[in-house]
Protein backbone atom coordinates (compact mmCIF):
# COMPACT_ATOMS: atom_id res chain seq x y z
CA UNK A 1 0.00 0.00 0.00
CA UNK A 2 1.41 3.44 -0.91
CA UNK A 3 2.65 5.48 2.01
CA UNK A 4 0.02 8.21 1.68
CA UNK A 5 -2.75 5.60 1.59
CA UNK A 6 -1.36 3.89 4.66
CA UNK A 7 -1.68 6.94 6.88
CA UNK A 8 -4.50 8.94 8.39
CA UNK A 9 -4.26 12.64 9.04
CA UNK A 10 -6.03 14.72 11.67
CA UNK A 11 -6.00 18.47 12.29
CA UNK A 12 -6.35 19.66 15.89
CA UNK A 13 -8.30 22.95 16.05
CA UNK A 14 -6.50 25.87 17.76
CA UNK A 15 -3.27 23.88 18.00
CA UNK A 16 -1.89 24.40 14.51
CA UNK A 17 -0.95 20.70 14.45
CA UNK A 18 -1.43 18.09 11.77
CA UNK A 19 -0.89 14.51 13.02
CA UNK A 20 -0.19 11.52 10.79
CA UNK A 21 -0.18 7.86 11.81
CA UNK A 22 -0.02 4.54 10.02
CA UNK A 23 -3.51 3.35 9.22
CA UNK A 24 -5.06 -0.04 8.61
CA UNK A 25 -8.66 0.17 7.34
CA UNK A 26 -9.93 -2.55 9.73
CA UNK A 27 -7.74 -2.84 12.78
CA UNK A 28 -7.33 0.88 13.32
CA UNK A 29 -11.05 1.54 13.28
CA UNK A 30 -11.71 -1.49 15.47
CA UNK A 31 -9.13 -0.36 17.97
CA UNK A 32 -10.35 3.21 18.00
CA UNK A 33 -7.22 4.57 16.33
CA UNK A 34 -8.78 7.87 15.33
CA UNK A 35 -10.01 8.83 18.82
CA UNK A 36 -6.58 7.93 20.25
CA UNK A 37 -4.88 9.95 17.56
CA UNK A 38 -7.00 13.00 18.32
CA UNK A 39 -6.46 12.59 22.06
CA UNK A 40 -2.71 12.21 21.82
CA UNK A 41 -2.38 15.10 19.42
CA UNK A 42 -4.51 17.35 21.59
CA UNK A 43 -2.46 16.45 24.64
CA UNK A 44 0.72 17.52 22.92
CA UNK A 45 -0.70 20.69 21.37
CA UNK A 46 0.97 22.84 24.00
CA UNK A 47 4.35 21.18 23.62
CA UNK A 48 7.08 22.91 21.56
CA UNK A 49 7.40 21.62 18.01
CA UNK A 50 9.87 22.42 15.28
CA UNK A 51 7.58 22.06 12.29
CA UNK A 52 4.38 20.42 11.04
CA UNK A 53 3.66 18.65 7.78
CA UNK A 54 0.44 18.85 5.75
CA UNK A 55 -0.39 15.38 4.45
CA UNK A 56 -3.27 14.46 2.14
CA UNK A 57 -5.98 12.37 3.76
CA UNK A 58 -6.83 8.93 2.44
CA UNK A 59 -10.03 8.94 0.40
CA UNK A 60 -12.21 6.33 -1.21
CA UNK A 61 -14.97 7.79 -3.38
CA UNK A 62 -16.00 4.65 -5.23
CA UNK A 63 -19.68 3.71 -4.91
CA UNK A 64 -20.69 0.57 -3.08
CA UNK A 65 -22.18 -2.32 -5.10
CA UNK A 66 -25.57 -1.41 -6.56
CA UNK A 67 -27.49 -3.50 -4.04
CA UNK A 68 -26.37 -1.15 -1.25
CA UNK A 69 -27.06 2.07 -3.17
CA UNK A 70 -30.65 3.30 -2.73
CA UNK A 71 -32.75 3.69 -5.85
CA UNK A 72 -34.15 7.06 -6.89
CA UNK A 73 -37.60 7.96 -5.58
CA UNK A 74 -40.51 8.08 -8.01
CA UNK A 75 -42.56 10.53 -5.93
CA UNK A 76 -44.09 13.38 -8.01
CA UNK A 77 -41.91 16.48 -8.11
CA UNK A 78 -43.92 18.73 -10.41
CA UNK A 79 -44.38 22.46 -9.86
CA UNK A 80 -46.80 23.22 -7.06
CA UNK A 81 -47.79 26.76 -8.00
CA UNK A 82 -49.28 28.11 -11.22
CA UNK A 83 -52.34 29.98 -12.50
CA UNK A 84 -54.55 26.90 -12.23
CA UNK A 85 -53.79 26.21 -8.56
CA UNK A 86 -55.67 28.28 -6.00
CA UNK A 87 -54.65 29.30 -2.52
CA UNK A 88 -51.50 30.85 -1.12
CA UNK A 89 -48.18 29.22 -2.07
CA UNK A 90 -46.37 27.67 0.88
CA UNK A 91 -42.87 26.34 1.41
CA UNK A 92 -44.03 22.76 1.79
CA UNK A 93 -43.75 19.63 -0.30
CA UNK A 94 -45.52 16.67 1.27
CA UNK A 95 -44.19 16.31 4.81
CA UNK A 96 -41.20 18.53 4.09
CA UNK A 97 -40.86 22.23 4.90
CA UNK A 98 -43.20 24.58 6.75
CA UNK A 99 -45.45 27.54 5.99
CA UNK A 100 -43.91 31.01 5.79
CA UNK A 101 -45.02 34.58 5.21
CA UNK A 102 -44.12 36.58 2.11
CA UNK A 103 -43.38 33.63 -0.18
CA UNK A 104 -41.37 33.59 -3.39
CA UNK A 105 -43.05 30.81 -5.41
CA UNK A 106 -40.02 30.35 -7.64
CA UNK A 107 -37.94 28.86 -4.86
CA UNK A 108 -40.40 27.88 -2.14
CA UNK A 109 -40.80 24.17 -2.76
CA UNK A 110 -38.13 22.83 -5.12
CA UNK A 111 -38.24 19.20 -6.24
CA UNK A 112 -36.65 16.78 -3.79
CA UNK A 113 -34.24 15.87 -6.60
CA UNK A 114 -32.51 19.23 -6.05
CA UNK A 115 -29.37 18.82 -3.98
CA UNK A 116 -26.12 20.48 -3.00
CA UNK A 117 -25.01 23.88 -4.19
CA UNK A 118 -25.41 25.48 -7.61
CA UNK A 119 -24.61 29.14 -8.17
CA UNK A 120 -27.58 31.37 -8.94
CA UNK A 121 -28.39 30.88 -12.62
CA UNK A 122 -31.55 33.00 -13.02
CA UNK A 123 -32.17 36.71 -13.22
CA UNK A 124 -35.35 38.68 -13.94
CA UNK A 125 -34.78 41.94 -15.80
CA UNK A 126 -37.29 43.49 -13.39
CA UNK A 127 -34.51 43.48 -10.77
CA UNK A 128 -31.97 45.18 -13.04
CA UNK A 129 -31.25 48.87 -12.71
CA UNK A 130 -33.07 50.67 -15.52
CA UNK A 131 -31.23 53.52 -17.23
CA UNK A 132 -33.95 56.03 -18.17
CA UNK A 133 -33.34 58.44 -21.06
CA UNK A 134 -35.48 60.89 -22.99
CA UNK A 135 -36.48 58.54 -25.76
CA UNK A 136 -36.21 55.15 -24.06
CA UNK A 137 -34.47 52.99 -21.50
CA UNK A 138 -32.02 50.11 -21.09
CA UNK A 139 -31.44 47.51 -18.38
CA UNK A 140 -28.81 44.82 -18.34
CA UNK A 141 -27.72 41.46 -16.92
CA UNK A 142 -24.03 40.58 -16.57
CA UNK A 143 -21.63 39.06 -14.05
CA UNK A 144 -22.35 41.88 -11.61
CA UNK A 145 -25.84 40.50 -10.97
CA UNK A 146 -25.36 36.87 -12.09
CA UNK A 147 -21.70 35.90 -11.48
CA UNK A 148 -22.15 32.46 -13.05
CA UNK A 149 -22.75 34.11 -16.48
CA UNK A 150 -19.10 34.53 -17.42
CA UNK A 151 -19.38 34.16 -21.21
CA UNK A 152 -22.48 36.16 -22.14
CA UNK A 153 -24.33 39.28 -21.00
CA UNK A 154 -27.68 40.70 -22.06
CA UNK A 155 -29.45 44.06 -22.38
CA UNK A 156 -33.19 44.73 -22.69
CA UNK A 157 -33.66 48.04 -24.54
CA UNK A 158 -36.72 50.11 -25.46
CA UNK A 159 -36.78 53.00 -27.96
CA UNK A 160 -39.72 55.32 -28.54
CA UNK A 161 -40.74 55.86 -32.16
CA UNK A 162 -37.93 57.81 -33.82
CA UNK A 163 -35.59 57.51 -30.85
CA UNK A 164 -31.95 56.66 -31.55
CA UNK A 165 -29.41 54.50 -29.74
CA UNK A 166 -26.55 56.67 -30.86
CA UNK A 167 -23.75 55.65 -33.21
CA UNK A 168 -21.41 53.41 -31.21
CA UNK A 169 -19.29 50.28 -31.19
CA UNK A 170 -18.18 47.55 -28.79
CA UNK A 171 -15.18 45.37 -28.07
CA UNK A 172 -17.58 42.43 -28.17
CA UNK A 173 -20.02 41.18 -30.79
CA UNK A 174 -23.65 42.28 -30.50
CA UNK A 175 -26.54 39.89 -31.29
CA UNK A 176 -30.16 41.02 -31.08
CA UNK A 177 -33.71 39.68 -31.22
CA UNK A 178 -36.54 42.15 -31.83
CA UNK A 179 -39.46 41.75 -29.42
CA UNK A 180 -41.75 44.52 -30.64
CA UNK A 181 -41.86 47.15 -33.37
CA UNK A 182 -39.27 47.73 -36.09
CA UNK A 183 -35.71 49.02 -35.79
CA UNK A 184 -33.55 50.55 -38.50
CA UNK A 185 -29.93 49.43 -38.11
CA UNK A 186 -26.94 50.98 -39.86
CA UNK A 187 -23.26 49.97 -39.97
CA UNK A 188 -20.02 50.44 -41.90
CA UNK A 189 -17.29 47.78 -42.08
CA UNK A 190 -13.51 48.01 -42.31
CA UNK A 191 -13.66 48.03 -46.13
CA UNK A 192 -15.89 51.10 -46.32
CA UNK A 193 -18.94 49.03 -47.22
CA UNK A 194 -22.19 49.95 -45.52
CA UNK A 195 -25.36 48.21 -44.38
CA UNK A 196 -28.79 49.71 -43.71
CA UNK A 197 -31.87 47.59 -42.97
CA UNK A 198 -35.13 47.57 -41.04
CA UNK A 199 -35.39 44.64 -38.63
CA UNK A 200 -38.88 43.50 -37.65
CA UNK A 201 -40.36 41.56 -34.68
CA UNK A 202 -38.82 38.10 -34.43
CA UNK A 203 -35.84 39.09 -36.60
CA UNK A 204 -32.14 39.30 -35.69
CA UNK A 205 -29.11 41.49 -36.19
CA UNK A 206 -25.45 40.81 -35.44
CA UNK A 207 -22.49 43.20 -35.46
CA UNK A 208 -18.97 41.76 -35.12
CA UNK A 209 -16.63 43.35 -32.56
CA UNK A 210 -15.50 46.85 -33.50
CA UNK A 211 -18.11 47.46 -36.24
CA UNK A 212 -19.65 50.94 -35.68
CA UNK A 213 -23.43 50.91 -35.87
CA UNK A 214 -26.65 52.62 -34.80
CA UNK A 215 -30.21 51.64 -33.88
CA UNK A 216 -33.33 53.72 -34.47
CA UNK A 217 -36.97 52.84 -33.83
CA UNK A 218 -39.31 53.39 -36.75
CA UNK A 219 -42.88 54.62 -36.34
CA UNK A 220 -44.41 51.54 -38.01
CA UNK A 221 -45.48 50.71 -34.44
CA UNK A 222 -46.51 53.90 -32.60
CA UNK A 223 -44.87 52.49 -29.46
CA UNK A 224 -41.47 52.31 -31.16
CA UNK A 225 -39.42 49.16 -30.62
CA UNK A 226 -38.06 46.85 -27.93
CA UNK A 227 -35.36 44.19 -28.27
CA UNK A 228 -33.02 41.85 -26.44
CA UNK A 229 -29.26 42.29 -26.98
CA UNK A 230 -26.74 39.53 -26.21
CA UNK A 231 -22.97 40.08 -25.97
CA UNK A 232 -20.32 37.36 -26.04
CA UNK A 233 -18.64 38.44 -22.79
CA UNK A 234 -20.19 38.15 -19.35
CA UNK A 235 -18.28 41.23 -18.12
CA UNK A 236 -19.85 43.44 -20.82
CA UNK A 237 -21.49 46.63 -19.56
CA UNK A 238 -23.82 48.77 -21.63
CA UNK A 239 -22.43 51.76 -19.73
CA UNK A 240 -18.94 51.28 -21.16
CA UNK A 241 -19.62 51.27 -24.90
CA UNK A 242 -17.74 53.55 -27.28
CA UNK A 243 -20.10 56.40 -28.22
CA UNK A 244 -19.70 58.86 -31.10
CA UNK A 245 -20.65 61.98 -29.11
CA UNK A 246 -18.48 60.99 -26.16
CA UNK A 247 -15.52 60.45 -28.51
CA UNK A 248 -15.80 63.74 -30.39
CA UNK A 249 -16.30 65.67 -27.15
CA UNK A 250 -12.81 64.53 -26.19
CA UNK A 251 -11.02 65.41 -29.44
CA UNK A 252 -9.68 68.99 -29.76
CA UNK A 253 -11.89 71.02 -32.11
CA UNK A 254 -8.94 72.07 -34.25
CA UNK A 255 -8.10 68.40 -34.82
CA UNK A 256 -11.67 67.77 -35.91
CA UNK A 257 -11.42 70.72 -38.32
CA UNK A 258 -8.30 69.22 -39.88
CA UNK A 259 -9.84 65.74 -40.06
CA UNK A 260 -13.06 66.88 -41.75
CA UNK A 261 -11.39 69.68 -43.77
CA UNK A 262 -13.83 72.35 -42.64
CA UNK A 263 -14.09 75.40 -40.43
CA UNK A 264 -13.79 74.90 -36.67
CA UNK A 265 -17.15 76.62 -36.17
CA UNK A 266 -18.85 73.55 -37.68
CA UNK A 267 -18.29 71.72 -34.39
CA UNK A 268 -19.86 74.28 -32.06
CA UNK A 269 -22.93 72.08 -31.49
CA UNK A 270 -21.25 68.79 -30.67
CA UNK A 271 -22.75 67.66 -27.34
CA UNK A 272 -20.40 68.06 -24.39
CA UNK A 273 -21.46 64.66 -23.08
CA UNK A 274 -22.84 61.44 -24.51
CA UNK A 275 -26.39 61.25 -25.85
CA UNK A 276 -26.73 57.44 -25.48
CA UNK A 277 -30.50 57.30 -26.24
CA UNK A 278 -32.27 60.41 -27.51
CA UNK A 279 -35.49 61.36 -29.37
CA UNK A 280 -35.47 62.17 -33.07
CA UNK A 281 -37.59 62.08 -36.22
CA UNK A 282 -38.48 58.55 -37.35
CA UNK A 283 -36.60 57.34 -40.43
CA UNK A 284 -38.58 57.34 -43.70
CA UNK A 285 -40.44 54.08 -44.27
CA UNK A 286 -39.71 54.07 -48.00
CA UNK A 287 -35.94 54.11 -47.40
CA UNK A 288 -35.44 57.27 -49.44
CA UNK A 289 -32.27 59.34 -49.19
CA UNK A 290 -30.22 56.46 -47.80
CA UNK A 291 -26.49 56.78 -48.53
CA UNK A 292 -24.76 54.31 -50.81
CA UNK A 293 -21.10 53.37 -50.66
CA UNK A 294 -18.89 53.33 -53.77
CA UNK A 295 -17.40 50.16 -52.26
CA UNK A 296 -20.84 48.57 -52.14
CA UNK A 297 -22.74 46.84 -49.32
CA UNK A 298 -21.15 44.51 -46.77
CA UNK A 299 -20.27 41.02 -47.97
CA UNK A 300 -22.42 39.31 -45.33
CA UNK A 301 -25.67 40.98 -44.17
CA UNK A 302 -25.80 42.05 -40.54
CA UNK A 303 -29.53 41.18 -40.24
CA UNK A 304 -31.46 37.93 -40.56
CA UNK A 305 -35.27 37.52 -41.09
CA UNK A 306 -35.87 34.80 -38.50
CA UNK A 307 -39.56 35.71 -38.43
CA UNK A 308 -39.84 34.43 -42.00
CA UNK A 309 -38.08 31.11 -41.34
CA UNK A 310 -40.31 28.05 -41.36
CA UNK A 311 -40.32 26.47 -37.92
CA UNK A 312 -39.70 22.74 -37.57
CA UNK A 313 -42.84 21.29 -36.02
CA UNK A 314 -42.21 18.70 -33.31
CA UNK A 315 -44.25 16.54 -30.96
CA UNK A 316 -44.93 19.08 -28.23
CA UNK A 317 -43.67 22.27 -29.85
CA UNK A 318 -41.46 23.75 -32.54
CA UNK A 319 -37.97 25.09 -33.12
CA UNK A 320 -36.15 27.52 -35.40
CA UNK A 321 -32.37 27.23 -35.35
CA UNK A 322 -30.09 29.95 -36.69
CA UNK A 323 -26.29 29.88 -36.62
CA UNK A 324 -23.38 30.59 -38.97
CA UNK A 325 -24.74 28.03 -41.44
CA UNK A 326 -27.78 30.22 -42.11
CA UNK A 327 -26.56 33.60 -40.76
CA UNK A 328 -22.88 33.55 -41.82
CA UNK A 329 -21.77 36.78 -40.15
CA UNK A 330 -22.82 35.47 -36.70
CA UNK A 331 -19.56 33.80 -35.74
CA UNK A 332 -19.85 33.93 -31.93
CA UNK A 333 -23.58 33.51 -31.26
CA UNK A 334 -25.96 30.71 -32.31
CA UNK A 335 -29.57 30.50 -31.24
CA UNK A 336 -32.90 28.75 -31.38
CA UNK A 337 -36.41 30.11 -30.97
CA UNK A 338 -38.28 27.32 -29.19
CA UNK A 339 -41.95 26.79 -28.41
CA UNK A 340 -43.09 24.18 -25.89
CA UNK A 341 -46.75 23.26 -25.48
CA UNK A 342 -48.35 22.71 -22.05
CA UNK A 343 -47.07 19.50 -20.47
CA UNK A 344 -44.17 19.19 -22.93
CA UNK A 345 -40.44 19.74 -22.36
CA UNK A 346 -37.39 21.01 -24.17
CA UNK A 347 -35.59 17.67 -24.08
CA UNK A 348 -33.17 16.76 -21.30
CA UNK A 349 -29.81 17.55 -22.83
CA UNK A 350 -26.26 18.73 -22.37
CA UNK A 351 -24.39 21.36 -24.34
CA UNK A 352 -21.02 20.62 -25.93
CA UNK A 353 -18.52 22.77 -24.05
CA UNK A 354 -20.60 25.89 -24.72
CA UNK A 355 -22.50 28.13 -22.33
CA UNK A 356 -26.28 28.45 -22.82
CA UNK A 357 -28.16 31.70 -22.30
CA UNK A 358 -31.94 31.36 -22.20
CA UNK A 359 -34.49 34.19 -22.35
CA UNK A 360 -38.26 33.92 -22.17
CA UNK A 361 -39.79 35.99 -24.96
CA UNK A 362 -42.17 38.77 -23.93
CA UNK A 363 -45.63 39.13 -25.40
CA UNK A 364 -45.88 42.06 -27.78
CA UNK A 365 -48.75 43.79 -25.99
CA UNK A 366 -48.01 42.94 -22.37
CA UNK A 367 -44.96 43.14 -20.17
CA UNK A 368 -45.18 39.47 -19.26
CA UNK A 369 -43.28 36.45 -20.42
CA UNK A 370 -45.03 34.22 -22.94
CA UNK A 371 -45.85 31.12 -20.92
CA UNK A 372 -44.33 29.70 -17.75
CA UNK A 373 -41.30 27.45 -17.55
CA UNK A 374 -38.89 25.85 -15.15
CA UNK A 375 -35.34 24.65 -15.61
CA UNK A 376 -33.30 22.08 -13.73
CA UNK A 377 -29.51 22.35 -13.96
CA UNK A 378 -27.35 19.33 -13.08
CA UNK A 379 -23.85 20.50 -12.12
CA UNK A 380 -22.24 17.09 -11.33
CA UNK A 381 -21.26 15.73 -7.89
CA UNK A 382 -24.98 15.45 -6.93
CA UNK A 383 -25.46 19.21 -7.31
CA UNK A 384 -28.74 20.21 -8.96
CA UNK A 385 -31.05 23.21 -8.85
CA UNK A 386 -34.54 23.87 -10.24
CA UNK A 387 -36.12 27.28 -10.77
CA UNK A 388 -38.68 29.27 -12.74
CA UNK A 389 -37.04 31.94 -14.83
CA UNK A 390 -37.09 34.92 -17.16
CA UNK A 391 -33.38 34.93 -17.97
CA UNK A 392 -31.19 31.94 -17.17
CA UNK A 393 -27.60 30.92 -17.77
CA UNK A 394 -26.36 27.34 -18.01
CA UNK A 395 -22.58 26.79 -17.84
CA UNK A 396 -20.94 24.51 -20.39
CA UNK A 397 -21.57 20.75 -20.14
CA UNK A 398 -24.20 21.00 -17.39
CA UNK A 399 -27.26 18.82 -17.99
CA UNK A 400 -30.57 20.66 -18.16
CA UNK A 401 -34.13 20.78 -19.46
CA UNK A 402 -36.92 23.35 -19.84
CA UNK A 403 -40.46 22.30 -18.89
CA UNK A 404 -43.68 24.14 -19.69
CA UNK A 405 -45.39 24.46 -16.31
CA UNK A 406 -48.27 26.68 -17.42
CA UNK A 407 -51.45 26.40 -19.46
CA UNK A 408 -50.29 28.25 -22.58
CA UNK A 409 -47.49 27.93 -25.12
CA UNK A 410 -44.03 28.64 -23.69
CA UNK A 411 -41.74 30.50 -26.09
CA UNK A 412 -38.09 31.23 -25.37
CA UNK A 413 -34.69 31.84 -26.92
CA UNK A 414 -31.84 29.40 -26.38
CA UNK A 415 -28.54 31.11 -27.15
CA UNK A 416 -25.05 29.56 -27.39
CA UNK A 417 -21.71 31.39 -27.35
CA UNK A 418 -20.68 29.57 -30.50
CA UNK A 419 -20.97 29.82 -34.26
CA UNK A 420 -22.87 26.50 -34.27
CA UNK A 421 -25.99 25.38 -32.43
CA UNK A 422 -24.99 22.01 -30.96
CA UNK A 423 -26.26 19.89 -28.09
CA UNK A 424 -26.61 16.22 -27.11
CA UNK A 425 -30.00 14.72 -26.26
CA UNK A 426 -30.09 12.36 -23.27
CA UNK A 427 -32.56 10.03 -24.97
CA UNK A 428 -30.53 10.02 -28.18
CA UNK A 429 -27.31 9.27 -26.26
CA UNK A 430 -28.85 6.29 -24.47
CA UNK A 431 -30.61 4.98 -27.61
CA UNK A 432 -27.28 4.85 -29.45
CA UNK A 433 -25.45 3.14 -26.57
CA UNK A 434 -25.47 -0.70 -26.33
CA UNK A 435 -28.71 -1.64 -24.51
CA UNK A 436 -27.02 -3.96 -22.03
CA UNK A 437 -24.73 -1.13 -20.99
CA UNK A 438 -27.70 1.16 -20.38
CA UNK A 439 -29.49 -1.59 -18.43
CA UNK A 440 -26.41 -2.12 -16.25
CA UNK A 441 -26.43 1.56 -15.30
CA UNK A 442 -30.12 2.36 -14.96
CA UNK A 443 -31.97 -0.94 -14.61
CA UNK A 444 -34.17 -0.26 -17.66
CA UNK A 445 -36.27 -3.08 -19.05
CA UNK A 446 -36.67 -3.80 -22.77
CA UNK A 447 -39.86 -1.79 -23.09
CA UNK A 448 -38.20 1.31 -21.65
CA UNK A 449 -35.24 0.82 -23.97
CA UNK A 450 -37.67 0.70 -26.90
CA UNK A 451 -38.91 4.21 -26.07
CA UNK A 452 -35.45 5.76 -26.45
CA UNK A 453 -35.23 7.80 -29.64
CA UNK A 454 -32.37 7.26 -32.08
CA UNK A 455 -33.31 10.56 -33.69
CA UNK A 456 -32.57 13.68 -31.67
CA UNK A 457 -35.72 15.39 -30.42
CA UNK A 458 -35.46 19.06 -29.50
CA UNK A 459 -38.95 19.13 -27.95
CA UNK A 460 -40.85 16.19 -26.46
CA UNK A 461 -44.62 16.09 -25.90
CA UNK A 462 -46.39 14.84 -22.78
CA UNK A 463 -45.92 11.12 -22.03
Amino acid sequence: MPLMDACITAYIPHSGLWRRRPFHPVSNFAAGAIPRLLHSAAASSSAPHASSTLVASATNSAAEPSSTVPFIKLDPNGPLFNDSVGGTPQATRGSLGATILGPNPDLLAPPTTDHGDVSNAKWPFSLSHNRLQSGGWARQENIEVMPIATQMASVNMRLQAGAIRELHWHKTAEWAYVLKGSTQVTAVDQNGKNFIATVNPGDLWYFPPGIPHSLQATDVDPDGSEFILVFDNGAFSEDSTFLLTDWLAHVPAEVLAKNFQTNISAFAHIPAQELYIFPSTPPPVDGSDLPTSPQGVVDMPFAFPLSQMQATTLNGGSVKIVDSRTFPVSQTIAAAEVTVEPGAIRSVELSINKEVFSVLICRQLENFTEGEGRITIFASQSNARTFNYQVSYIPASMGHFVENTGNSTLRFLEIFNSNMFEDISLSNWLALTPPELVKAHLGFDDETISHLSKTKQEVIGPA
